[in-house]
């Protein structure tokens, strides 16, 4: 995410900047790699991450969390018909890794 500070600066200066913040709620690449080399033992890899959309809109950027692909085009334009900084969380399954990789287990 854009640090609090960067979009406080945006809205004060209305500049109308996109920011998406992919959350997958893991650190994902190293959950592939304990999975293939240590099958069975991963550790430390889930997050509890907090809600993005809540201090962007508290600047007064135009904020949403998005949940399914199919959402994001219509919450894209929101974003850039609102006219000000906006910031999109995107909800992605935990276990894709790549666009073309997906962890097993």
């Amino acid at each position: 995410m854009a640090p609090p500070q960067e979009l406080a600066t945006a809205v004060q200066y209305n500049a109308a900047v996109i920011v998406l913040v992919v959350n997958n709620g893991m650190y994902g690449t190293i959950r592939m790699h304990q999975e293939r080399l240590f099958p069975g033992r991963v550790s430390g890899t889930e997050l509890r991450t907090p809600d993005f959309v809540a201090p962007a809109r508290s600047f007064g950027a135009h904020a949403e969390k998005i949940h399914s692909t199919h959402a994001f085009p219509e919450a894209f334009e929101r974003a850039i018909e609102s006219g000000r900084p906006a910031l999109l969380e995107l909800c992605v399954d935990g276990k894709q890794i790549t666009p073309d990789r997906k962890l097993t287990s």
